[in-house]
């Protein structure tokens, strides 16, 4: 990783800190040896980035822009976001103009990003398929997407498939870290626990956290994390699973109260976060297998529309049942 000093205009981090060449890239060391390779040679295929939210791919599409084009990238790189414009006159209108003209730096093709490709409709999707063929010689397209399933097969196989995992810890350490020296705050080991818990692997969630208890102290604490982030600590949300378990229906109810207040959480954030903490109960498994279920089924209704209290009150009454079973 190598390090640069950080634009010092008022911007959000997670684009003050967003790496400019490859090198710089946190995590994803597989794809980026990929990228870099080929930046070296010049010769980009049409490439589908499909993975979760937060975990680089835009990143290293920006990062490979700057590698090819230097300081002029803007002239050769577009970036569209298809949930906003998703319809086939967008293929047929922005696309298609930018994708006809020829690049004008020493590298021979431009690049189209489109991120959230996944939200096209099908006859746009197969309208950008024959656009990907007939401008194939002077642009190239990357796709970038949360689920691959839900792209067409015609233009998957067009395209080289790079599948982003989730970051590792010590990817979204080493990251937090290198912010808190640039901006000289005071990163607490047990802060950089939970923005690790708070973002389960995305980058963009950890950084935004971050800048969000930044705001209130340069002392930055968990508490001030499980604050800014809606969300409880995962020892109170393991103390009312543990309360229900054990039949104190009363004293679970109140820990619920307190998540919800304290925290500002949503029914459904609770639920999430009950759910995380089913495997570090010490209970049988066929008990925790239960618990998913209920989680699951309640989880539904809320979806579903159903009152948030009367929906958390009765899932920890069912989850007092699966006790008394024990």
């Amino acid at each position: 990783m190598v390090e640069d000093d950080p634009p010092s205009s008022d911007i959000p981090w997670t684009e003050k800190y967003r790496p400019k060449k490859l090198n710089q890239v946190f995590g994803q060391k597989e794809i980026v040896e990929r990228m870099e390779a080929y930046a070296k040679r010049r010769d980009v295929p049409h490439m589908l980035f499909s993975g979760p939210p937060g975990v680089g791919k835009t990143t290293v599409a920006l990062a490979l822009a700057h590698e090819l084009y230097g300081e002029r990238w803007r002239d050769a790189f577009m970036e569209m976001n298809a949930s906003d414009e998703r319809g086939i006159d967008v293929v047929r209108g922005k696309i298609k103009d930018f994708a006809r003209t020829l690049s004008l730096s020493d590298v021979p093709f431009k690049i189209i990003f489109l991120d959230e490709a996944d939200a096209l409709t099908s006859d746009a999707q197969n309208a950008l398929r024959r656009t990907m063929e007939m401008f194939a010689s002077n642009t190239r397209f990357i796709l970038s997407c949360n689920y691959s399933s839900k792209v067409i097969e015609p233009i998957q196989s067009r395209c080289a498939v790079f599948r982003f995992k989730p970051l590792m810890e010590q990817d979204v350490t080493d990251m937090l870290h290198h912010i808190g020296r640039h901006e000289k705050i005071e990163l607490k080991d047990d802060a950089v626990k939970a923005l690790i818990y708070v973002s389960e692997g995305d980058m963009r969630k950890a950084i935004n956290a971050l800048q969000g208890a930044a705001a209130v102290s340069k002392h930055i604490t968990a508490e001030g994390i499980f604050k800014v982030s809606s969300r409880a600590t995962p020892d109170e949300v393991r103390q009312m699973l543990e309360l229900a378990l054990k039949g104190d229906f009363l004293g679970a109810r109140e820990k619920l109260d307190n998540v919800m207040l304290n925290y500002g959480m949503s029914g459904e954030d609770v639920m999430l976060q009950m759910y995380r903490e089913i495997t570090s109960l010490s209970i049988p498994d066929r008990t925790k297998v239960a618990l998913v279920d209920r989680i699951g089924e309640y989880n539904f209704r809320l979806v579903e529309g159903a009152n948030e209290r009367i929906q958390l009150e009765a899932l920890l009454a069912q989850i007092m049942l699966l006790g008394s079973e024990r």
